[in-house]
């Protein structure tokens, strides 16, 4: 049999190729040739072959047919064979494949092995491929080696225990006395993966933690003697003396002090020697001071050492590198809840990071802005976040309006100002705005302390220059020019120079959008209800041209613009002595009590079909509700009474009709209710939700739920969600906040009201998401446990 070409004949044979057709023959030749080969039993060019099978399976094409033959290489007594063939073990195969455990005799006959780099090969093997099974038939093996006097093998057994101990957590106690040994080495190289071991051994056990808590002294002396030792060629890194085993050392530092104040006090000196010695000029010494920067955040530091910590951040943010500069602004997006106040005087360089070129920096930087506004700064902040929103990415805007309000909602100064800035952010970004946002404006503005007569001048000036698509606008403007329009044109303002158009520039206006393609079928929904109440505010010259636009959409083929139109042309015609009562101005809308959003989700839960109810920021939609539970189909929203399996109760149209009125009070005695203890419903992560009770009639009560976060991250875009069977009732009302702080500082509550008509025991299945450090997470939960008081009356 002719010899097979070699390597590097195949490599140019394919980088040749001109096409991906002519590659794949080139390919698919020599398998062939490679499986004959393998067939015959050619033993002498068995490892060429496996190396350019590897090749093969680099680029994506099978190869497992090679398989075996790795096996029988490594039974080789040649260390070029041995090596070809744990490499092709390592890339052929996995734990899930069961062939894998035909190898595990070779893999214990080579730990033994004279050589040590054979006896290497094995432990990298075993490192890669492990299964539970493989884990403890050679954890035995592993700790003997671990135990020898070659530095070259210990090193390796090390890294390989690490992978046992998180295979099998169960092994964890089996290295616990090697790992602590291993600590006395003087070897850089054993003592780094002696610390990588350590690591992940306290990740898996709460116990172990507290064991190694002992050794913290220990660790610190370590690390001493790297910052203080001189000039080591071996070990030197850009002047610094070897910043892999030091930055992994204050990684263990900071898990050991976490939750524990007589170790962070220990390491109070070293991590400020550390941060005050290390050299800024390489980037070796900024990840060392980047580590030290999160072992400080996460222990109990003093706070002297917090500030060092965040002014080396603050120093961070001055560096050219951008790799730096955005680690900097996530950091301190991270820490910003725990020394709020030393971030503040780095103010100035975040904002300056929002005209940077880089897209994700400027998005770090508009999140670190949001979260430095206070009551003292909400005046400059907004200032510099409007200016940014004129110029920034239209994926963004519509975060850096939502966030606005938010701010100005929670800290503005006074009415006008709140006002001001929101006009600003309209003439900016009005079309970005969310319908979310839209509605709590329209809240905002409903206050009766609110200036109307100035927000409907101001929105009337946005409306005359704004375009037809700019949603926004247009339904903020016709919904304040339906409630205060009279005040407009009859120049009822708070104003020198007040703006009084007349009435027929205002409907000519209206007129204008209504008919315009550009604008959109809810826009046009706030237009005719605009209209309508025009018509009770304006002289009765405006009527008559008032019910004629009306009038002509109700042969609208847009369903819902025809309904509203034949309903307001019924009231023209029939009942024109009730419409100014009517079309009065709506009362002032709570913030306490927030209109309840209510969503229906068909699913089973152990039998029993559920309903869920909706929740969150733009609690409307109902995309999130379906992914709650896997398969469900959404039922018909609620509005007015609660229905009940489709049916309306008794009574629906008189409590339709006298809506709001309290009929039962002040006749019936209050029912004197048990106390209803409280429940940890949710636990896990540092994320903490409870549940407290309020009890509003026999059969209905209000679930108080709490949610905190005690990790050392901030929670954004919180969102919590609930489902229930639907034998009951639920209505979810909206969350007070969707970011949860770190460190348990503050958290966020919510209502869900729950109807228990059949006085059965409650289930409740929960679903959890979060946004951790850029990363989504999605949690899901069930309660069993409610207090049984809640169903027996």
């Amino acid at each position: 049999m002719p010899a097979p070409i070699r390597l590097r004949e195949l490599i140019r044979l394919i980088r040749s190729s001109r096409t991906q057709a002519e590659e794949r023959a080139v390919i698919q030749k020599e398998c062939a040739t490679i499986r004959n080969a393998f067939r015959e039993e050619d033993n002498v060019y068995r490892c060429r072959n496996i190396a350019k099978l590897l090749y093969v399976h680099m680029l994506g094409y099978p190869s497992h047919f090679g398989q075996l033959e790795c096996f029988k290489l490594i039974a080789s007594s040649r260390f070029s064979d041995k090596r070809i063939g744990y490499l092709g073990t390592m890339l052929l195969l996995d734990e899930r494949q069961e062939v894998h455990l035909l190898v595990t005799n070779s893999l214990k006959t080579d730990m033994s092995h004279n050589n040590q780099y054979i006896a290497g090969l094995a432990l990298c093997t075993l490192g890669a491929i492990c299964s539970n099974e493989m884990c403890r038939d050679l954890a035995g093996e592993i700790e003997r080696i671990i135990k020898s006097s070659n530095s070259y093998l210990k090193k390796k057994s090390a890294l390989c225990a690490t992978r046992i101990v998180a295979k099998v957590p169960d092994l964890v106690e089996m290295f616990l006395p090697a790992a602590r040994s291993l600590l006395q080495e003087k070897n850089h190289g054993v003592l780094l993966t002696a610390v990588r071991l350590i690591i992940q051994m306290c990740e898996t056990s709460p116990d172990v933690l507290t064991h190694f808590r002992k050794m913290v002294a220990q660790l610190i002396r370590i690390l001493k003697n790297l910052i203080m030792s001189g000039y080591s060629p071996e070990h030197d890194v850009c002047g610094i003396s070897d910043p892999f085993l030091q930055i992994t050392i204050l990684q263990l530092l900071g898990r050991l002090g976490r939750e524990d104040g007589e170790c962070s006090e220990a390491m109070n000196d070293i991590l400020a020697q550390v941060a005050t010695n290390t050299d800024t000029s390489k980037n070796v010494g900024n990840a060392i001071l980047y580590e030290t920067v999160l072992t400080i955040m996460g222990t109990k530091s003093e706070s002297g050492l917090r500030v060092l910590a965040i002014n080396i951040l603050g120093r961070f943010l001055l560096n050219t590198d951008k790799n730096i500069r955005y680690v900097a602004l996530n950091t301190l997006l991270r820490t910003i809840d725990v020394e709020t106040n030393a971030v503040q005087r780095h103010r100035a360089l975040i904002l300056e990071c929002l005209k940077d070129a880089d897209i994700s920096i400027r998005k770090r930087a508009m999140e670190l802005s949001f979260a430095l506004i206070n009551s003292g700064n909400i005046r400059c902040m907004m200032k510099e976040l409007i200016t940014f929103l004129k110029t920034a990415d239209d994926e963004f805007k519509s975060y850096l309006c939502s966030e606005i309000f938010n701010a100005a909602d929670k800290f503005a100064p006074n009415k006008r100002w709140h006002i001001d800035t929101m006009m600003k952010v309209l003439a900016c970004a009005g079309k970005y705005i969310r319908d979310d946002c839209i509605a709590r404006l329209v809240q905002m503005i409903s206050d009766g302390s609110a200036p109307h007569g100035y927000i409907v001048q101001q929105l009337y000036k946005a409306y005359t220059v704004a375009e037809s698509g700019d949603a926004a606008v247009v339904q903020l403007a016709c919904w304040c020019l339906g409630e205060y329009g009279d005040l407009l044109v009859q120049g009822l303002l708070e104003e020198e120079d007040p703006l009084c158009p007349p009435e027929s520039a205002v409907i000519d206006l209206l007129e204008r959008d209504l008919y315009s393609p550009d604008t959109n079928r809810i826009s046009k929904d706030y237009i005719i209800n605009c209209v309508m109440k025009l018509s009770s505010r304006f002289s009765m010259g405006s009527r008559d041209r008032i019910r004629g636009i009306i009038s002509c959409y109700g042969s609208s083929i847009d369903v819902e613009i025809q309904q509203r139109a034949v309903e307001y042309d019924t009231i023209f015609r029939r009942h024109d002595n009730l419409r100014v009562g009517i079309l009065e101005r709506m009362p002032v809308m709570e913030v306490s009590k927030p209109l309840p959003v209510t969503n229906g989700v068909e699913d089973e839960l152990d039998d029993d079909e559920e309903g869920t109810g909706g929740v969150g920021e733009g609690g409307g939609k109902s995309g999130g509700l379906l992914d709650l539970i896997a398969g469900t189909e959404a039922a018909p929203s609620v509005n007015g009474p609660t229905t009940i399996g489709g049916k309306p109760p008794p009574g629906a149209d008189l409590l339709d009709l006298l809506g709001g009125l309290d009929l039962v009070g002040g006749i019936l005695p209050p029912v004197a209710s048990p106390p209803i203890p409280p429940i940890t419903a949710y636990d896990k992560d540092g994320v903490k939700i409870e549940f407290a009770f309020d009890r509003n009639s026999p059969d209905s009560y209000t679930i108080n739920v709490g949610a905190s976060n005690s990790g050392l991250e901030p929670l954004t875009d919180f969102v919590f969600q609930a489902a229930v069977p639907k034998t009951f009732q639920l209505e979810m009302m909206p969350p007070s906040a969707t970011r949860l702080a770190a460190g348990g500082a503050g958290g966020l509550t919510q209502s869900m009201r729950v109807r228990n008509p059949q006085g059965v025991p409650l289930k409740m299945r929960l679903r959890i998401a979060y946004n951790r450090s850029g990363q989504s997470v999605t949690e899901m939960a069930e309660v069993n446990h409610f207090p049984s008081v809640l169903w027996s009356n």
